[in-house]
C-alpha cells in the first residue's frame, strides 16, 4: 500500500483536502497555466475524487476522445486490482458502473466550446464512492453501489489513483500512435446499452431514442422513427468552474 499516489513521467500530483473539489481546482490550475499532467486529487474515507489537465494539440471535437481514453484506463486500472468476479461498464455521458449498478462518474471541461477550435486546455474528472451514502441502510439504493459492496474495500485508493492515470497514459499513447480504431474496438465492448432505447438529459435538454453507435469522434448516434441524430461528445461539457 503507498501513501501517496505514484504518476508515470510528466504527471504531477496536487493532493486536496476537506471538501476541496479537484474538478474545480484542476481547471483553476489549467486557466492559471499549469502544465499538462497535472494530477488534483482528494481521496476521503468515503470518496475519491480525481482530475486530470491535458493540454491538447487537435481541434476540440477530436480532443474530446480523451475523456474515452480515461474511462477505458479507470476501466482497465480497477479490472487489475479488484476481485475478478467486478464488472466495469461505462455509459456515454460519463457513468461509471460496477456489477451493473452506478458507482460514480466521469466529467469535462475544456478552456473553449467551439468543437473546430484547439483549447488551451482539457480536463477530466473522476468521482468514486468508496462506502456507501447510508451504511445503516444498504441495499435501499439498488441501483447505486460503492466499492465497498462489490468487494473492493482492500484496494487502496491511492494505488486505484496511481492505476487509473497509468492506463489512460497508456490508451492515449496507443490513441496517438494508431488512431482512434483500438479505442473504439475496446470501448464498444464496456460501453452500456449499445443497440438499446437511452434516455438521459444534458442542462435543459432531454435525449432519448436507440442507441446505434458513435462517429469517428466518439458522438453518439440515436436513431428516432427513421431519422438518426448525432449529439458530439463535446456536448458533455461543462460550464466554468
Amino acid at each position: 500500500m503507498t501513501s501517496t499516489p505514484q504518476f508515470p513521467p510528466l504527471f504531477e500530483g496536487l493532493g486536496l483536502t476537506g471538501a476541496a473539489d479537484p474538478f474545480t481546482k484542476a481547471q483553476l490550475q489549467a486557466t492559471m497555466g499549469c502544465d499538462a499532467g497535472l494530477v488534483v486529487y482528494n481521496i476521503a474515507a468515503d470518496q475519491l475524487r480525481a482530475a486530470i489537465v491535458f493540454a491538447p494539440e487537435v481541434p476540440l471535437e477530436q480532443a474530446m476522445s480523451v475523456m474515452i481514453c480515461c474511462g477505458i484506463g479507470f476501466q482497465n486500472a480497477l479490472g487489475a486490482l479488484a476481485p475478478p468476479e467486478v464488472g466495469v461498464h461505462l455509459d456515454w455521458t460519463g457513468g461509471v458502473y460496477v456489477n451493473g449498478a452506478s458507482c460514480g462518474h466521469m466529467q469535462v471541461a475544456a478552456s473553449s466550446t467551439d468543437p473546430a477550435q484547439i483549447p488551451d486546455w482539457l480536463v477530466v474528472g473522476l468521482q468514486l464512492p468508496l462506502l456507501p451514502i447510508d451504511p445503516d441502510t444498504p441495499g435501499n439504493a439498488p441501483n447505486q453501489t460503492c466499492l465497498f459492496e462489490e468487494g473492493c474495500v482492500d484496494i487502496p485508493p491511492e494505488d486505484l489513483l496511481s492505476a487509473w492515470v497509468r492506463h489512460t497514459l497508456v490508451w492515449i499513447n496507443r490513441m496517438e500512435d494508431t488512431g482512434t480504431k483500438p479505442l473504439n474496438d475496446e470501448w464498444r465492448g464496456l460501453v452500456r446499452q449499445l443497440g438499446e432505447d437511452v434516455s438521459f438529459s444534458l442542462g435543459n435538454t432531454a435525449y432519448d431514442g436507440l442507441f446505434v453507435g458513435v462517429d469517428e469522434h466518439f458522438g453518439i448516434l440515436m436513431r428516432n422513427n427513421d431519422s438518426t441524430r448525432l449529439i458530439p461528445l463535446s456536448t458533455l461539457l461543462q460550464g466554468d468552474p
